[in-house]
């Protein structure tokens, strides 16, 4: 896979043949070591998984760190254009490490915080099922989805408290989801604010861990 150069921080199995494959996608002005303490939650509930944590796409616009989409300026009106302008590079991103993985859609999940999760869930609405799961921790839409995805797992996790992106992006995302009878779970954090916290990132094992994707439900209802 040709067109993106992978810069950040790769934990391979070392267990034997990997599984299942993690993308986490950092915040603005993050960098990729913030997110390994739930890279390590994550591994040690899925021990034969891959974690690829890169960096942001370009230098943040506010100090040190980097940034997936510059936040000079953005506005619910703007937001959208820049997403889907680093869309292309997150694709081919994920189609780099499932190759070099070898593994299937189904068996990658894309984490993100922040602004990486608005990559993540937007992702999952530009290339539905290319990835089977996305997690999206305090992170918001660009623009709240037309349509569902139907191969593509949800879950937001947010803290109630969160000033930056208040958790009523959560729920509006949730009630869109439930309309377009998309597959999606939310849950919220009393006393958290904008950040990963321990609790939140359980709840993701949790999801990750007993839920079954919708789709594999409708599939076996229609073989009854």
């Amino acid at each position: 896979m040709t067109g993106y150069v992978f810069e950040g921080i790769e934990l391979l199995s070392a267990t034997g043949p990997v599984k299942q494959l993690f993308i986490l996608l950092h915040g603005a002005g993050g960098q990729p070591s913030d997110l390994l303490p739930l890279a390590e939650t994550l591994g040690a509930a899925f021990p034969q998984a891959a974690f690829l944590l890169p960096e942001g796409f370009a230098p943040f616009d506010s100090g040190d760190g980097r940034q997936w989409f510059s936040i000079n300026g953005v506005t619910d009106e703007n937001r959208s254009a820049r997403v889907a302008a680093a869309m292309p590079t997150l694709h081919a991103l994920v189609l780099q490490a499932q190759d070099r993985c070898k593994v299937m859609q189904p068996d990658t999940a894309l984490v993100g915080f922040s602004q990486g999760a608005t990559m993540a869930l937007e992702y999952a609405i530009a290339h539905d099922g290319r990835v089977g799961r996305v997690l999206a921790f305090s992170g918001r839409f660009a623009t709240l989805p037309e349509k569902a995805p139907e191969y593509t797992t949800l879950h937001l996790l947010h803290g109630k408290d969160d000033r930056v992106i208040p958790v009523e992006h959560a729920y509006a995302a949730y009630e869109r989801l439930a309309q377009r009878q998309g597959d999606a779970t939310l849950d919220v954090a009393s006393s958290v604010g904008h950040e990963i916290h321990p609790a939140l990132a359980d709840r993701a094992v949790y999801r990750l861990q007993t839920c079954i994707p919708l789709r594999t439900w409708k599939i076996a209802l229609s073989s009854a």
